[in-house]
């Protein structure tokens, strides 16, 4: 047994009552058949605005029901379970308040399963957790692009080692990501220019149609592979207002889910949505967001393979 998630009661990653979509839940995913394993991390210790994101993942598969029951989900023109093994494999075990104990513990487990031959979707959480995961897959896929949908570049160096704003200053230093590659979509605060990232502000995003912006974010990433990373605070409030640093003026759902959907072809190794914290939501549209952009990740990656 894989002990190194456990902790004193039990070796085991939480169990949960259904998973995300009403897939298979396996709570040893590593030596199973599946090719996607989500994986929920509810951390939400390096947030810098309000906290209550590591209620996300419970958030985010609660409302998840709602989208289980259509065989074909529109505008896919086929049944996602038929072409993609996916299982939700529950939440991180780690010891709370120990963030470099969740740091290792998420390293730990991505990289078993990814040298398992596994695939993830993580469910954050706050965006500190896109670090350990990018750590691990940069072992096994080498340097990466990143695709990150934000409202903040999370370039920020004045922070502490553990935060949600200075994961994407670390990981270039650290040599995970290749920022002339990476493309940053939806910032709407300051940010040093001087990093590399191709910034893509919500402006231009607002102002420019998804095709345009599809090539921009084609031809930025070249050939490397891909780091799929969506913080919920790139959706405006109006559509996403349960979030921890809300900033107005960002991408509807209806342009995000199209900008997903047409990532399809390209390379993406791994995959993370962040940030949703249900005690500021309402109506459960902000999780329902979450869900539905999630499911469009997955729908992309089996399209890749039909």
């Amino acid at each position: 047994m894989y002990t190194t998630l456990g902790n004193q009661y039990d070796n085991s990653l939480v169990s949960n009552a259904f998973g995300f979509m009403r897939f298979p839940v396996n709570f040893q995913p590593y030596d199973s058949d599946a090719e996607w394993v989500i994986t929920g991390v509810p951390f939400d210790a390096a947030t810098s605005g309000r906290p209550g994101s590591r209620l996300g993942p419970g958030a985010i598969r609660q409302i998840s029901t709602n989208l289980a029951w259509e065989g074909c989900r529109w505008p896919w023109e086929f049944n996602l379970r038929q072409r993609l093994n996916v299982i939700d494999c529950g939440d991180l075990v780690y010891a709370f308040g120990d963030s470099q104990d969740l740091s290792d513990k998420l390293l730990a487990h991505a990289e078993k399963l990814l040298a398992n031959g596994k695939r993830m979707l993580t469910f954050g959480g706050d965006h500190y957790i896109s670090l350990p995961l990018l750590r691990a897959h940069a072992k096994t896929f080498g340097k990466m692009a990143l695709v990150h949908f934000d409202a903040h570049t999370d370039t920020y160096s004045n922070g502490s080692t553990f935060d949600h704003g200075t994961m994407f200053y670390t990981a270039p230093q650290e040599g995970l990501i290749s920022p002339e590659h990476s493309v940053q979509i939806g910032i709407r605060t300051q940010f040093d220019k001087s990093l590399g990232f191709n910034v893509l502000d919500a402006a231009q995003i607002n102002d420019h149609s998804v095709d345009d912006i599809l090539a921009q974010v084609k031809q930025i990433v070249g050939d490397l592979p891909i780091y799929l990373t969506f913080d919920i605070d790139c959706l405006d409030p109006a559509h996403a207002p349960g979030t921890g640093t809300p900033v107005i003026g960002g991408l509807t759902s209806d342009k995000a889910s199209k900008l997903i959907r047409g990532l399809q072809g390209m390379n993406i190794v791994g995959m993370d949505l962040v940030e949703v914290s249900p005690a500021y939501d309402q109506s459960d549209i902000t999780a329902l967001a979450a869900a539905s952009l999630a499911l469009d990740m997955l729908h992309v990656q089996a399209s890749n393979k039909g």
